[in-house]
């Protein structure tokens, strides 16, 4: 592993580990009504982010065991606004961000304790094809960020 490598690994680890701070954030003093607020293009609201964060966290939680844990394991996508259709993501937001935060931890627990041949297994993503521990880490080192701006963004009526 290069230095650079090391570096950017180091960098992603310490962005995972405030994903949840960060949601919890853009998060405080909200009320149903900008939970429920969406902006002009009608993208998820405040809430529906929160309870994606939970089922998308708890998938990612499954992805990274399953490519430790498996051989080449296929990592299958899902639909993601079928989902918040069919699981009723317009109910409280208490329960999923307790998930969150818990598999989120457990995640950023297992991530510290990887050796370096484990960082280089693959699986095989079936909507974006080669998956490795370090492609899962770059995704999922954004993704609590990326939609806290947009949890702020919903609460504000914004796109």
């Amino acid at each position: 592993m290069t230095d650079d490598t090391a570096s950017q690994r180091q960098a992603r680890l310490e962005r995972f580990s405030t994903g949840f701070a960060a949601v919890a954030d853009a998060l405080d003093g909200a009320d149903d009504e900008s939970l429920d607020r969406r902006g002009p293009s009608g993208e998820w609201s405040a809430r529906e982010i929160a309870h994606h964060l939970a089922d998308s966290e708890s998938m990612a939680y499954v992805r990274l065991r399953r490519l430790i844990a498996e051989d080449a394991p296929v990592i299958a996508g899902y639909d993601e606004p079928e989902w918040a259709r069919r699981l009723h993501y317009e109910r409280p937001i208490e329960t999923s961000l307790e998930v969150l935060q818990a598999v989120r931890g457990a995640s950023q627990q297992l991530l510290m304790t990887l050796k370096p041949d484990e960082w280089e297994r693959r699986g095989t993503h079936s909507e974006s094809g080669e998956y490795s521990v370090d492609d899962w880490l770059a995704i999922y080192a954004e993704h609590s960020h990326d939609h806290a701006d947009q949890i702020r963004r919903a609460r504000r009526g914004e796109d």
